[in-house]
Parts: C-alpha cells; sequence; structure tokens
C-alpha cells in the first residue's frame, strides 16, 4: 500500500497559508477585533486564530524553533 506524501510545491503552499492564517489571527488578537475569551465562546478564538495555525507550522516544519532560536542567539567568535 502506498503512504501518501506531500509534494514540496504543496508543502510551500501550506506553510504560506499557515503563517498568513497566523499572521492575520495574531493581528485580529492583538487589536482586540476578536477577543481572547468570550462567555459564549469560551476560548475558541485564541484557538482558532493563534494556536492552530502555529500547530500547523510545528507540524510541517519541526526544526523551525531550534532554526528561530539560532538566529536570536549571538554567535560567538573565538
Amino acid at each position: 500500500m502506498h503512504t501518501p506524501t506531500i509534494q514540496h510545491h504543496d508543502h510551500g503552499d501550506l506553510l504560506a497559508i499557515a503563517l498568513l492564517w497566523l499572521a492575520i489571527g495574531a493581528a485580529l488578537l492583538v487589536t482586540t477585533l476578536v477577543p481572547l475569551h468570550t462567555a459564549l465562546l469560551g476560548w475558541a478564538p485564541l484557538l482558532w486564530l493563534f494556536v492552530a495555525p502555529l500547530t500547523l507550522l510545528l507540524i510541517l516544519e519541526p526544526g523551525l524553533p531550534r532554526q528561530l532560536l539560532a538566529l536570536r542567539r549571538p554567535r560567538r567568535r573565538h
């Protein structure tokens, strides 16, 4: 049985969509156009606008946090 794989082109598209989703969701939450928590929805806005795309990014690029930390750390010269 053949296991389906994500093509490189599709992977890039998914990554771009997740980044756009995360950026828009973060902007909506930061500007308080959508509150983090509501009586009706609970924490669902935070989950769907921030946590879900962040999780998708981590699934698509598991090494991303390590790469971001490497960029942030100052490089030592000996």
